[in-house]
């Protein structure tokens, strides 16, 4: 074992960061603040982080076969062009449901967008239950609803084999995984992975390495866990040095590098006085394992 090195690389104080992906061209992490409501772009070259400010909150950014971004904004999927700051809605969902919003997303090994959504928060982890769908955007930019009843659509990606699709509802505190159809893009036969111990608290994003081992960012759990999938057993725990571990990715050069996003939303003085990195972005080295590079949007 490596020793384990956990850094902060940008302090943003983000309300809610979230969904960071590694742009290999751009040798960048680009992730969000849903509440913030930008897309943020962190050079690992000169540790600036550029950001575009949106409309609406913005929960997930993915990259895109034909060069820039797509990102789900509010209740939308939209186009991003980086350089021009321009943002062009693709379609909605959830037209009837005006207090929901999209949450995290992730492009498939075929190259579709899988999205979910959940009712606004109250406060953090309290809102209306049951009103979020997960859905896919396909490369022809259709749209496939899968199914709905979820409470906060979350972390999720696909097995080695590309036979299973793993996902995570948070307040179910599990780790689900369905029977996935590269092909159709369907999944089915869905049942509990992994059910979070009380400590962990809640699981949010979520990513793959190279080993088909999964690993999960714990909100309020301070915390990423890597998970075995065949015996649904815990591996490993890192702690870090913030409780609103928000979701986490592999990057770098050759992905060795895990980067994990966090939030400071629902946190009173006294507790960002004890953590005044919370909000930022860390970068976690010497885990002696790599990630697989993000999948591109086919549309």
């Amino acid at each position: 074992m490596s020793s384990i090195k956990i850094e902060c690389v940008a302090n943003e104080g983000y309300g809610i960061g979230e969904s960071p992906v590694w742009d290999e061209k751009e040798s960048a992490l680009l992730c969000v603040d849903i509440t913030g409501r930008k897309v943020c772009r962190w050079s690992s070259v000169t540790k600036q982080v550029q950001a575009i400010a949106v409309d609406a909150p913005v929960s997930s950014v993915a990259l895109r076969k034909s060069g820039d971004y797509v990102i789900t904004l509010g209740t939308r999927f939209a186009a991003l062009k980086w350089k021009e700051q321009l943002v062009t809605t693709i379609t909605h969902v959830d037209k009837d449901k005006p207090n929901n919003r999209f949450n995290d997303g992730k492009v498939d090994p075929a190259g579709r967008y899988f999205a979910g959504t959940m009712a606004e928060e109250i406060r953090p982890a309290v809102l209306e239950r049951h009103q979020g769908s997960l859905y896919t955007l396909c490369s022809d930019l259709s749209v496939v609803k899968h199914f709905d009843q979820v409470d906060i659509s979350n972390g999720l990606d696909w097995s080695l084999d590309h036979k299973t699709f793993f996902y995570i509802d948070s307040l179910s505190y599990s780790v689900d995984a369905f029977d996935y159809d590269l092909q159709t893009g369907k999944i089915g036969n869905r049942r509990s992975m992994y059910r979070l111990e009380k400590e962990e608290s809640i699981p949010d994003g979520m990513c793959i390495d190279t080993e088909g081992k999964l690993w999960v960012a714990c909100y309020d759990g301070g915390r990423v866990i890597r998970l075995d999938p065949e015996t649904g057993k815990r591996l490993q725990t890192v702690k870090l040095p913030v409780d609103k571990t928000t979701s986490c990715c592999f990057g770098g050069k050759d992905y060795s590098e895990m980067y994990v996003t966090s939030a400071r939303d629902g946190m009173d003085k006294e507790w960002l006085s004890q953590q005044p990195q919370a909000g930022g972005i860390f970068k976690i080295t010497g885990l002696g394992v790599k990630g697989v590079p993000p999948y591109l949007f086919a549309g």
